[in-house]
């Protein structure tokens, strides 16, 4: 094992991408301990400690904590991830999009700054609504913004919206020149950050009586099994059998031979939970701008019901956010993997599947194929993200750690393994496994 982790270093260039993509983490955790001026760091640790278990406890969790410290980076990537969701879903309902999106490398750098400026119009939106919302909150005798007025309304929403770009440009580059996807390797790191202290939240907890020993080894018991479903849900793959036909080409004779077509039960990744959660924040967030400390009426009412029914753990959250989850997951399948167009290909080359006529009935059969396996994906992937969740609910353990950040970490961290894999074996080198590769699970 030691050996193999010495081979990443031999590498030049896999080396050089993963000190890039360290160097960047480096710039991302520093850059979320540079404060906003004009924020009474204080008061809103305190507020952020009273929610932990709330929609700001994790929001907080998913910016690395730069939420409770109201630093630069306190929108965290999620604005773009927001943007990247609704910019998406416009293209499979708008024809000029789905234009740019078969146009190849220029199309999709169209769309990437379509996603770009509409992720500048909602950080200023997200950063005036918190400008808002924090001029009248009082944490006990503290006020979190001591002295509001126009500057500190200007310098807020220039900094954060700006704290947000850098990020989405942080991102980019760690995709190109790093190791992995340089948006979910910010939430992973801000999660990772966050994992200790969530911790010792637990053993404090433990040592004051709230919690028992039985329930944090439970809970712990629960992390680890899903831990290992999360790999599966990765890993596992649905393996179709195709025959190709003997042809000739020029002077060339082709044999006849047999492979195999590998169905991923998830195509999504970690896609499907990060996107499910960006949508289930914003009624939330919503509520929590319009909300009136000591204010009666509808409006009171109404983010009142939002806040009570909308919150993890809850039945109207968990029924919503599972439903996110499979939409995504099948969403994402649709615009990633095209039935038709491995069904032509096999065609063209003379493939097809034992049983299945090519053309039109092989697309047909792979669709319905895909169909199943993606909800039995779906449906293990929603498993993992709400049972975490619900116990920790129920036992009040006051912590946001369960199976949305488990997904988030164990998708994000396989995907840089298998990348790290690839770099050894194309220059002969064995991997960082024992078999040489990571082995997909054959269902």
């Amino acid at each position: 094992m030691m050996d193999s982790f010495t081979n990443i270093f031999r590498i030049p260039e896999l080396k050089k991408r993963i000190f890039f993509v360290l160097g960047m983490i480096f710039v991302f955790r520093l850059g979320a301990h540079i404060p906003t001026p004009g924020i009474n760091i204080q008061a809103m640790n305190n507020l952020i400690q009273a929610e932990a278990g709330g929609f700001l406890g994790f929001y907080d969790l998913f910016s690395g904590g730069a939420l409770r410290n109201f630093t630069i980076f306190s929108l965290g990537i999620m604005p773009y991830i927001s943007a990247s969701i609704i910019i998406q879903l416009l293209t499979a309902v708008i024809p000029t999009l789905e234009a740019l999106a078969k146009e190849g490398e220029i199309g999709r750098k169209k769309i990437t700054q379509y996603t770009r400026y509409l992720t500048v119009l909602i950080c200023i939106i997200q950063s005036l609504g918190i400008t808002f919302w924090l001029r009248q909150l009082r944490v006990g005798e503290l006020s979190i913004v001591p002295n509001y007025n126009i500057l500190f309304l200007i310098t807020t929403v220039i900094t954060l919206t700006a704290g947000t770009i850098f990020l989405m440009w942080l991102g980019e580059q760690m995709t190109e020149h790093g190791i992995g996807n340089g948006m979910s390797t910010l939430i992973f790191a801000g999660i990772v950050a966050r994992i200790p202290i969530e911790i010792g939240r637990m053993i404090g907890l433990l040592k004051s009586g709230s919690i028992s020993l039985f329930q944090v080894l439970f809970f712990v018991a629960i992390i680890i099994v899903l831990t290992g479903l999360a790999v599966v849900s990765q890993q596992s793959y649905r393996r179709l059998p195709v025959q190709y036909a003997q042809r000739i080409v020029g002077r060339k004779i082709y044999r006849g031979q047999s492979t195999q077509l590998p169905l991923k039960i998830d195509y999504s990744g970690v896609i499907a939970v990060i996107f499910a959660s960006a949508v289930m924040i914003f009624p939330s967030m919503i509520a929590k701008f319009l909300e009136r400390p000591g204010a009666t009426g509808l409006i009171a009412n109404i983010t009142m019901w939002i806040e009570n029914l909308l919150s993890p753990g809850k039945i109207i959250y968990t029924i919503l956010y599972a439903g996110l989850i499979i939409f995504f997951c099948y969403f994402y399948t649709a615009i990633t993997f095209n039935p038709k167009d491995v069904a032509e290909n096999m065609k063209k080359y003379g493939g097809f599947i034992p049983g299945i006529r090519p053309g039109a009935p092989t697309a047909e059969y792979i669709n319905d194929i895909l169909s199943h396996i993606t909800l039995g994906g779906a449906l293990l992937v929603t498993i993992i993200a709400i049972v975490p969740d619900f116990i920790g609910k129920e036992w009040e353990l006051g912590m946001y750690f369960g199976g949305t950040t488990l997904l988030i970490v164990v998708g994000v961290a396989l995907d840089i393994v298998q990348q790290i894999e690839s770099h050894l074996l194309m220059r002969h080198y064995e991997g960082i496994m024992k078999s040489g590769r990571i082995k997909g699970r054959r269902i």
